[in-house]
């Protein structure tokens, strides 16, 4: 939306709005024109791009060009800067400065003391100590301060931020031979800083700008205009004091975008308001302390991690599996070009010597790593390379919601009339799995976790998935009846395989994609649960209704089970801390966050097993109509059942809309989550016209949920999900476009992968199975050794 000039009447605000727009401008050039004093040898440097460029995202978030910047809190701070010493050396504006950074180690430091003059600060339990020294002008006084750094290695600080200029305009009233001597000064220190960076990290704060009409009569000389002429002058010196191709000293020239944006709200139109001091301090933060403690929502300044043992071992395999590919695919097509029909000179027909062959298992086997291995290739490079960069998230309304009305204006252009009208018919499931998956995408590219109403009715959507995984898996044994090796290896080969790709190809523990765990454990509990003596199925239960009593006291006992576990942590840790589980469920050292995850979905996976029985004994008894167009039940019962469920579906909406904390709406989601499923599943499937249709455009979708789900935490998000992918610095809506376009397609591919390796590796052969099984289990057993191998050279 434009900016409204204001009255030309009111003659103060007209000035704001100028000064605004004009700052604006200048912002916007330095964005777009990449700010010519940092610009000269900043490549791919994150580092460069957070101390040079970036845009706020709202009022006062900070974004750096293309990087991720972490919010350090007291005891990370502390724990980055133990016993190192910083100095902060120059003018008032420098003092600010030092006044915010302190205040990230300890919040309760007052802004008190004499001005001008020297201020120390030292926390003694983290042996931190930073210091501000009074230098306002750059001439002999600082000159001596920082040669004597430079002659005693033992006081030299770690960390040097200088920088001055506003007094020497003030003092000689603006007048030029004021900066020549100032470019003399700083030709003479450059040599000194220069010599200081080779050991510590030394940055130069360019002056940033003045608000001009608020400045006092006394300081009205310093115009914007002398601004930049000192600041052209620094950097030009400082860039040039040194014959290596980039100078050691860096340019903090990020403070000038910020104050750009927010001088006006300067109380002297000199001193930046404490906001935008306290991100300019954030950032020398993110500048010293990312490459130390390596924080994941923080990519700026962070080296690229060391490629570890199994990482090369995955690499060798993938680049092998390739190569053979290759080879296969030339000696097939050499082959096909020998047996390629001839001409029979006699008759002038065509001869076919050989009738094409099937695909072979190995040609199917060799491209399908093939395949793989370059889009494994593509995730490294989009998560661990720092070949592309990375975005903090931010959340609005409109970036949550304007995305949710699209989808579900596409979703309902693109339907189509069902196969089957029962309750729950695969296209319908495909489709509910559909638009829940893109609704939690969305979610999750625009940090709207933030927002406790959406982050609650998000949880019932992960918690409906497992209602699906109860409800599917448990009709799928009920009415069949296979507790066959072949279909627990089917499905626990298409839940896992993906994941544990990723867990070798991009060294993350197989807790980090915590749903993947979640569901695999919960198909093992329904399976455990049914295959356990007295098996029970829908065949035997039909000639003997006991055996449905006998089914009720099974699934009794498993909700027993699930209270244990949920009620005493202790003995669940023990259970998953055990070798070589823990090796699998711990995440950080200890198993909490899986305890924590499991425990907050305890109940739906029981709710849709037992919802599976509750249906399928109605179908069985004829007591549902389930015709094409037909209501679910009698009409006044349907309509009241609708009634119900309308009402219990607000009412959940209603509720989680007021949840005052996180903490209090997690307690009781578990237990009051099924309400709004089974609303859902009763308004979706009681009127016929409803059951009879469903939204291709969703069920497409659906299909690849999972690898979708998986997908997304390192070529659509980024850092473990705490960012956003930047394929296309500078343009975030084409970024978001492109790099949702190869997810989708980088998704898809993957499940059809998935699908050809399945058949050729899960063979229906019991005895060719437990071969492969064998063969798995070793592996298993050989990536455990590795692992072990790693552990111990990482300590």
């Amino acid at each position: 939306m434009e900016e409204v000039p204001p009255s030309f009447c009111d003659t103060e605000t007209f000035k704001d709005f100028g000064v605004r727009t004009f700052y604006k401008v200048k912002a916007l050039e330095q964005i777009l024109g990449r700010n010519f004093w940092v610009d000269r040898h900043k490549g791919n440097d994150s580092c460069e791009y957070l101390l040079s460029s970036g845009r706020f995202l709202g009022e006062k978030v900070w974004q750096p060009h293309s990087c991720m910047m972490h919010k350090y809190k007291i005891s990370e701070a502390k724990n980055c800067l133990v016993d190192k010493h910083i100095a902060f050396i120059g003018d008032s504006r420098i003092r600010q400065l030092f006044y915010s950074f302190v205040k990230i180690i300890n919040p309760q430091f007052k802004e008190e003391g004499n001005k001008h003059e020297n201020i120390p600060f030292e926390d003694k339990t983290a042996s931190v100590k930073v210091d501000f020294l009074w230098h306002p002008e750059v001439n002999g006084s600082m000159k001596q301060c920082i040669k004597v750094w430079t002659e005693d290695s033992i006081a030299k600080p770690h960390v040097i931020v200088a920088g001055a200029a506003t007094w020497s305009i003030k003092i000689h009233n603006g007048s030029s031979e004021a900066l020549s001597q100032y470019k003399m000064n700083i030709t003479s220190i450059a040599p000194l800083l220069e010599k200081l960076a080779k050991t510590s990290d030394v940055y130069w704060v360019l002056q940033d700008p003045v608000y001009e009409d608020l400045l006092s009569e006394n300081r009205k000389m310093i115009t914007n205009e002398k601004i930049d002429a000192y600041n052209e002058a620094a950097v030009s010196i400082l860039n040039s004091s040194t014959r290596n191709s980039k100078s050691n000293v860096k340019m903090f020239s990020v403070s000038k975008l910020i104050a750009q944006e927010t001088i006006m709200e300067s109380l002297d139109g000199l001193h930046l308001p404490e906001s935008s001091r306290e991100t300019s301090a954030m950032i020398l933060m993110n500048v010293y302390c990312n490459k130390i403690l390596k924080p994941v929502d923080g990519s700026c300044c962070q080296p690229r991690p060391p490629l570890t043992l199994i990482q090369k071992l995955a690499a060798c395999f993938f680049t092998l599996s390739i190569i053979g590919y290759l080879i296969f695919y030339i000696i097939h097509r050499n082959a096909h070009r020998k047996n390629k029909p001839c001409t029979d000179l006699e008759s002038g027909e065509e001869k076919k010597n050989i009738i094409n062959t099937p695909v072979s298992s190995l040609e199917i086997l060799l491209q399908s790593f093939c395949k793989l291995g370059l889009i494994m290739a593509y995730f490294y490079m989009c998560d661990r390379a720092n070949l592309f960069m990375k975005e903090n998230k931010f959340y609005t309304h409109s970036s949550f919601f304007i995305p949710i009305i699209y989808i579900l204006v596409l979703g309902v252009f693109y339907n189509e009339n069902t196969k089957e009208t029962k309750v729950l018919n695969r296209e319908q499931t495909d489709e509910w799995k559909g638009w829940m998956q893109l609704v939690i995408l969305i979610y999750h590219i625009s940090g709207a976790s933030t927002f406790l109403p959406v982050y609650m009715h998000i949880r019932v959507l992960v918690a409906a998935y497992l209602f699906q995984t109860g409800y599917g898996h448990f009709s799928y044994f009920w009415i069949k009846g296979d507790f066959g090796i072949h279909r627990v290896c089917q499905v626990l080969f298409r839940l896992n395989f993906l994941v544990v790709v990723l867990c070798i190809v991009m060294d993350r523990p197989y807790q980090f994609y915590y749903f993947v765990p979640l569901v695999t454990v919960w198909f093992m509990v329904i399976y455990v649960t049914l295959a356990l003596w007295p098996q029970i199925i829908q065949k035997k239960a039909n000639g003997n209704c006991f055996w449905h009593f006998g089914l009720l006291l099974k699934l009794g006992f498993l909700l027993l089970f699930i209270c244990f576990l949920a009620y005493s942590q202790g003995a669940f840790e023990k259970i998953f801390s055990l070798w070589p589980l823990s090796k699998c469920f711990e995440l950080k050292g200890n198993v909490y966050e899986w305890w924590f995850r499991w425990r907050l979905d305890r109940y739906v996976v029981f709710h849709g097993m037992l919802f599976a029985f509750i249906y399928l004994a109605l179908q069985k008894r004829q007591i549902l109509s389930e015709g094409k167009g037909e209501p679910l039940f009698a009409n006044k019962i349907s309509n009241f059942l609708l009634f119900i469920s309308v009402v219990s579906f607000l009412t959940y909406s209603i509720w989680a809309s007021s949840c005052k904390n996180k903490a209090e709406c997690n307690e009781l989601h578990p237990s009051v989550s099924v309400v709004q499923i089974l609303a859902f599943i009763l308004i979706r499937n009681i009127p016929g016209y409803a059951r009879s249709v469903y939204s291709s455009f969703f069920a497409w979708f659906g299909k690849i949920s999972l690898e979708l789900f998986i997908c997304q935490y390192h070529i659509w998000l980024a850092a473990d999900t705490r960012g956003i992918l930047v394929l296309i610095p500078g343009n975030p809506m084409l970024n978001i476009i492109v790099s949702t376009f190869i997810f989708v397609c980088v998704a898809h591919e993957i499940s059809q992968i998935t699908n050809d390796l399945a058949q050729i590796i899960i063979p229906k052969d019991n005895s060719s199975l437990l071969k492969r099984l064998a063969c798995i289990a070793a592996f298993f057993c050989g990536l455990l050794i590795l692992s072990s191998i790693q552990d111990k050279s990482k300590h």
